[in-house]
């Protein structure tokens, strides 16, 4: 498929004269956040939303507004005037697993946003009860396809990125599980520790304690290579199952619209800001990559291959569209 820039929101539009009376940014930048705080997100967000902020010579201010597995909040992105002064923090799911759960979802991944700069990705960690009688990934796979059923794994939710990861590994691995989703990913591993679940596809941040002290036990992580923060667990390529790999992402999208000018000033600077040593470093100990390669047009296509990946992953999963 042909990608063109008008298809990504990249063609060059008219500078709004609010915005040509001045240079950009004149004011704060508000960064709407489409999840709660805390956690993985908010860390790397506050972060890198200070970093851009000290180089643009103007605050980004996050606002978090979350709902409906982030589609509240990237609604409102959506529809912020266009002058450059409203971020929008896009994920993998609400740009490409969003459209295959929601009939009528109220923005378009592509048509609605600009992409900008890609910021984040972070692979899962595969954790189970350290009572249960599989301690590697190929003895997992073996006892599940003796009991067909029987492995139960806990989520944060149908169609979020863990339960997704988990759904994508069963696939390439050929056994069957049992899922029990929950509210969100806090319930999820208190139930783990306590034996009520098996298993659990969760990131470094939510189960880094939990492993060192021992209440869980790690099979692998989700990714080409191993994770700094965790660096004794194998990844899903050194086991040999390259197509279990994968990585909840993010990055930073504009409303469809802006002028081309802040698009570039934006692109550049938040391009620059991914180089910070800071940012790599803290990325790292939290389970995450920095995506620098990931500049605008870059991301942008990136988003366009991501879509049919997930829509087929949600497809595998049994999650029915509401």
């Amino acid at each position: 498929m042909r990608i063109t820039r008008r298809a990504l929101g990249l063609a060059p539009l008219a500078v709004p004269a609010a915005w040509a009376q001045g240079g950009y940014p004149s004011r704060p930048i508000n960064w709407i956040v489409p999840f709660t705080p805390a956690g993985i997100t908010d860390i790397n967000s506050r972060l890198f939303a200070r970093k851009l902020g000290a180089r643009m010579g103007q605050t980004v201010m996050i606002e978090n507004r979350p709902g409906a597995g982030g589609t509240l909040g990237t609604d409102v992105g959506a529809r912020a005037a266009p002058d450059g002064y409203t971020m929008m923090y896009g994920t993998q799911g609400t740009l490409c697993t969003a459209p295959a759960l929601f009939r009528r979802l109220p923005y378009d991944p592509v048509r609605s946003f600009i992409p900008i700069q890609g910021l984040f990705e972070t692979p899962a960690v595969v954790v189970c009860h350290p009572s249960r009688p599989y301690r590697t990934i190929q003895e997992l796979i073996g006892y599940a396809k003796e009991n067909p059923g029987r492995v139960n794994f806990g989520t944060s939710g149908v169609g979020t990125g863990t339960h997704l990861a988990t759904v994508l590994f069963q696939t390439v691995a050929g056994i069957d599980m049992t899922h029990v989703p929950y509210p969100g990913s806090g319930p999820a591993i208190t139930d783990l520790i306590a034996g009520t679940t098996d298993i659990m596809f969760d990131y470094v941040v939510a189960t880094r304690d939990h492993i060192e002290n021992g209440r869980l036990r790690p099979l692998a992580v989700t990714a080409n290579t191993r994770i700094p923060a965790v660096p004794d667990v194998p990844t899903m390529v050194e086991l040999g199952l390259p197509e279990a790999v994968s990585a909840a992402w993010s990055g930073i999208l504009l409303p469809a619209g802006c002028p081309a000018e802040v698009v570039e000033r934006l692109s550049a600077d938040a391009a620059a800001t991914m180089q910070d040593e800071e940012i790599r470093r803290t990325a790292e100990t939290n389970g995450s990559r920095a995506m620098a390669e990931l500049t605008r047009e870059r991301f942008a296509a990136f988003i366009q291959a991501e879509m049919p990946r997930w829509a087929e992953i949600v497809r595998r999963s049994g999650a029915q569209p509401s």
